[in-house]
């Protein structure tokens, strides 16, 4: 297998594995050993060169995920200083 199929294979893994799992970019990083610039890097510009549709379906996801940020990052702090 080439280097241009593994990119593009693990440009679909990912892309996968973020819609299944409504996972964010942090996550599918964390599971695939990889950078979140890499995943950035696949996801927005390896993937749709070669699949639009599992793209777009991906670019949905991380925008959403991207929306509710703040929302997420304010409940991590309010955890943490209650102590749960």
């Amino acid at each position: 297998m080439s280097i241009i199929e593994n990119l593009e294979q693990r440009a679909c893994d990912l892309a996968l594995y973020i819609i299944e799992n409504k996972a964010t970019v942090r996550q599918a990083a964390h599971q695939f050993g990889v950078s979140k610039s890499t995943v950035h890097k696949d996801i927005a510009e390896r993937l749709p060169q070669f699949n639009r549709q599992l793209y777009l379906q991906a670019k949905e996801i991380l925008e959403e995920n991207k929306a509710q940020r703040h929302i997420r990052g304010g409940l991590a702090t309010r955890r943490k200083y209650k102590g749960e």
